[in-house]
C-alpha cells in the first residue's frame, strides 16, 4: 500500500520546498512538490524529483570500510561500526598527542545545507579535539561578508515581490539552475511591463523574457557597477536625502567610481556603450527598482569589491522603502541561530584553514604548529569542487595521511579514504533547514528506514565524542530531541521555531509586520549604528580597487557556472555523463574546432579532455564548464577545478574559480 509523506528539501538551493514523497513497500516510489509552502508548492525541480536514483543507486555506502588497496585504487574490506569508531578515535588520539589537535582538520561544505548535519555534534566533536577551523569560502564567503558588514544581513525583497518592480537586475545569478521558483516571479513582473536586465558572461535568458544581458568578461562586474555609478553621480542622480540620514562611508566609493568613464568600463567589460547607458537609465528612472544579486559575480578577485558596489545601487538611488524596491541576496538573515549555546563553550584560538587552499595545505609540511595529519571529509566532494584539483588529489594520496570520508555514495573523492563511512540522505533522518531565499524554516523528517547500515551525522558524531570518552550532554541526546534541541535555538521575527511542525516536516513561515519585508520600512539594517556602510573595512586596504587578470598568458577566460543536472557535485554519480566545454562561434572559428569535436582545454595546472559544444549562449572570449562534474564525466580524469587557481578573494578569503584563463586546442 502507498503512503505519501510531507517533509522538506534541504539541499542548497533557495528554494527549500516542501515534497510529498510517495512510499511504497518501504521504498522512494515517488518525490513531488508538497502543499506545505507555497511560494514553491506546484513543481519541483528535476535534480530532486529524480533523488530517489541516489538513495538506491548501485554505489550507494551501505556499510562502513577499511581500504586494503594503494590510495586511489578505490579498494575497500567491510568492516563493523565498532571497528571504524575505535579506528578513527584511536588514530585520532595519536596524532593529537604527537601533532596536537589542529593536525586533524575537518573538511566540510554544502552538501546537506541542514542545521542538524552540518554545524551541530560536528562543530561540538571537532571543537573538545582541538581541531584545525575550516573556514569556508568554496561560495557566499564575500557576499556574506560585504552584506553583514554594509546592511547586517537586513532582509531582502520576498520573491513575490519582484512582480511590483517595474526595473530588475539579476546580477551573477541563473535562477533557471538553482532557485528556479523565483523564474515565475521575473515572467510575471515582465508580464506587467517591468524592464529586466540580466549581468552574466553567459545567456541563460531569451530575448522574449529578458529586455537586456550585460556579457561581461569574468571579473569585471566591478567596473561595471562603478562605471554606472559615476553615471547617476554625474547626472545628479543620487538620492543625497536618503544617504545623509541613512549611510556612511560615500565618498571613498565615489572617489573609485570617478575613474571609471564610460569609454573604459566598456573597454574593460566588453559591454556596449549604450547597453550600459540603457541599464543605467531604465533603472534610475524606475520606482519601485530591484537586484536580484547572486553568488556569480564574487568568484574572482575583484568578487568582494564588486558584491559591495553593487550593493551600493540601491542606497545611491534611493531605491528603498517600498514593496519591490531595494535588494535581495541571502535571506537567511532573518532567522537567528543561538545554536552555540545549547552545545557549550567552542575554543575560539585553533588555527583557521581556508577550504580554498586544500590542495596547498595537504602538501605543506611546514605549517605552523602541525602538518595535517588528519581529516575528516563529509557532505562535500573535494576532489570535484576545490580549486586545484591535481594538488587535491596529491595531497590525498599521501600515505602519511589518515582520511576519513563519510558519504552517502561513492564519490571522485571516497577512493583516497582510509576509513568510509556510510552517510543517510535528507530521506533517512531528520533535519531543520532555514531557507536563504524562501522566507520559511522547514523541518526535514525521515520517510523511509536508511539503506544498509547508513547513519546521520548527528547520530556519528555523538558516537565518536562518546568513544573519545567525553561527557558533555550533547553526545548524549537521543535522535528523536535533536530538531527540538534546534528549534529552542532559533529566533524568528515574531516568534520562536515550533518544533512539532518541523518534526512532522512542516514549514513554517518567517512572519513579518506585513506580508513581506519591506526594506528601511518593516526592516532596517543590523549594523551596529544602524547605518549603510557604503565603504566597509572588510573590503580591505584598497576597498573598491580593481585588479586586471593576473594570468594573461592564455586567452580564454573559464567559468562554472551551476547548472541543472547537480546541486554542486551532488547527483554527479547518475545525473551528468559526458563533460562538454562551451565555447561562442567567434573563439572556435580561427580554432578550426567544430560542435562535437574532442578537445583540451589547459593551463598552467592542468588540462581536460572533453567535448565541445560551440554556442552563442557564452560571450566571445569565454569558456564554459558546469561546476561539479566528476571525473569520470571528463576523457581524462580532470574537470575544471584542474584549472582553477586556489588564489583567494582579499573579503574573507573567497575562491577566485573564474580567474581561470585557459586555451583550447583539438585533442586525439
Amino acid at each position: 500500500m502507498a503512503t505519501v509523506h510531507a517533509t522538506s528539501c534541504p539541499l542548497d538551493c533557495p528554494d527549500t520546498c516542501s515534497l510529498d514523497v510517495t512510499v511504497e513497500e518501504g521504498r522512494v516510489a515517488k518525490i513531488a512538490a508538497g502543499n506545505g509552502h507555497p511560494a514553491t508548492s506546484g513543481f519541483i525541480c528535476s535534480k530532486l524529483a529524480r533523488f530517489d536514483r541516489r538513495l538506491y543507486h548501485p554505489d550507494r555506502l551501505l556499510y562502513p570500510m577499511r581500504r586494503v588497496g594503494a590510495k586511489g585504487e578505490g579498494r575497500f574490506d567491510r568492516i563493523s561500526w565498532g571497528e571504524a569508531i575505535a579506528t578513527i578515535t584511536g588514530r585520532f588520539k595519536q596524532i593529537v598527542e604527537q601533532w596536537g589537535g589542529e593536525a586533524v582538520l575537518p573538511y566540510n561544505y554544502g552538501g546537506s545545507n541542514g542545521m542538524l548535519t552540518d554545524g551541530f555534534i560536528d562543530a561540538l566533536f571537532f571543537a573538545r579535539l582541538g581541531a584545525s577551523r575550516l573556514q569556508k569560502t568554496l561560495c557566499a564567503a564575500p557576499t556574506t561578508a560585504v552584506a553583514t558588514a554594509m546592511y547586517g544581513k537586513m532582509p531582502g525583497v520576498a520573491f513575490e515581490d519582484y512582480p511590483m518592480a517595474q526595473s530588475i537586475i539579476v546580477w551573477g545569478a541563473n535562477p533557471k539552475a538553482s532557485s528556479i521558483h523565483f523564474v515565475p516571479h521575473l515572467r510575471e513582473a515582465k508580464r506587467r511591463g517591468a524592464f529586466i536586465a540580466i549581468v552574466d558572461p553567459r545567456r541563460n535568458f531569451s530575448q522574449r523574457e529578458v529586455d537586456l544581458h550585460l556579457p561581461v568578461r569574468p571579473g569585471t562586474d566591478l567596473p561595471l557597477a562603478l562605471g554606472l555609478i559615476k553615471l547617476w553621480h554625474d547626472a545628479g542622480q543620487l538620492d543625497r536625502g536618503f544617504l545623509d540620514r541613512h549611510a556612511k562611508g560615500l565618498e571613498p566609493l565615489l572617489r573609485r567610481a570617478e575613474e571609471w568613464s564610460l569609454d573604459r568600463v566598456a573597454e574593460v567589460t566588453g559591454v556596449p556603450h549604450e547597453d550600459i547607458t540603457l541599464l543605467a537609465g531604465r533603472f534610475a528612472g524606475a520606482a519601485p527598482a530591484v537586484i536580484r544579486c547572486g553568488w556569480g559575480l564574487e568568484r574572482n578577485r575583484n568578487g568582494g569589491q564588486a558584491v559591495a558596489a553593487v550593493l551600493a545601487i540601491p542606497a545611491l538611488l534611493g531605491k528603498f522603502g517600498v514593496r519591490g524596491g531595494g535588494y535581495t541576496l541571502s535571506n537567511s538573515g532573518a532567522v537567528r541561530s543561538r545554536m552555540a549555546e545549547g552545545l557549550g563553550t567552542v575554543p575560539p584560538d585553533t588555527r583557521l584553514i581556508n577550504m580554498s587552499e586544500l590542495g596547498m595545505v595537504l602538501n605543506e609540511h611546514t605549517m605552523r604548529n602541525a602538518p595535517v595529519k588528519g581529516l575528516f571529509v563529509y557532505n562535500c566532494n573535494p576532489v570535484a569542487t576545490a580549486p586545484d584539483q591535481n594538488a587535491v588529489i596529491e595531497g590525498l594520496r599521501r600515505d602519511d595521511l589518515f582520511t576519513v570520508v563519510f558519504e552517502q555514495v561513492y564519490t571522485d573523492t571516497t577512493k583516497y579514504a582510509d576509513i568510509l563511512l556510510p552517510a543517510t540522505t535528507f530521506l533517512e533522518h531528520a533535519d531543520v533547514r532555514v531557507s536563504y531565499g524562501s522566507y520559511v524554516v522547514a523541518g526535514v523528517t525521515p520517510v523511509v528506514d536508511p539503506e544498509g547500515e547508513a547513519r546521520s551525522n548527528p547520530d556519528v558524531f555523538a558516537e565518536l565524542g562518546r568513544a573519545m570518552g567525553w561527557d558533555d550532554q550533547a553526545f548524549h541526546w537521543d535522535a528523536e530531541s535533536y530538531v527540538h534541541r534546534a528549534a529552542a535555538h532559533l529566533r524568528l521575527p515574531g516568534g520562536n521555531a515550533d518544533a512539532d511542525v518541523l518534526n512532522a516536516g512542516g514549514v513554517q513561515p518567517v512572519a513579518f509586520p506585513d506580508a513581506t519585508p519591506v526594506q528601511f520600512e518593516t526592516v532596517s539594517p543590523q549594523t551596529p549604528d544602524g547605518l549603510v556602510d557604503l565603504t566597509p573595512a572588510v573590503l580591505g586596504d584598497d576597498p573598491y580597487g580593481y585588479l586586471p587578470p593576473e594570468n594573461t598568458r592564455y586567452p580564454l577566460a573559464l567559468i562554472s557556472p551551476a547548472n541543472t543536472k547537480m546541486i554542486s557535485s551532488t547527483l554527479g554519480e547518475f545525473n551528468y555523463e559526458e563533460l562538454v566545454v562551451t565555447m561562442h562561434p567567434e573563439d572556435a572559428g580561427p580554432r578550426n574546432l567544430a560542435d562535437g569535436d574532442q578537445v583540451k582545454v589547459y593551463n598552467e595546472l592542468g588540462e581536460v579532455v572533453c567535448l565541445v559544444e560551440v554556442r552563442t549562449m557564452v560571450r566571445p572570449g569565454v569558456v564554459s564548464m558546469p561546476k561539479g562534474a566528476w571525473v569520470k564525466s571528463s576523457r581524462n580524469g580532470s574537470t575544471s577545478t584542474a584549472l582553477c587557481p586556489a588564489s583567494v578573494n582579499v573579503v574573507a578569503g573567497g575562491a577566485c574559480y573564474n580567474d581561470a584563463r585557459v586555451e583550447v586546442v583539438r585533442s586525439g
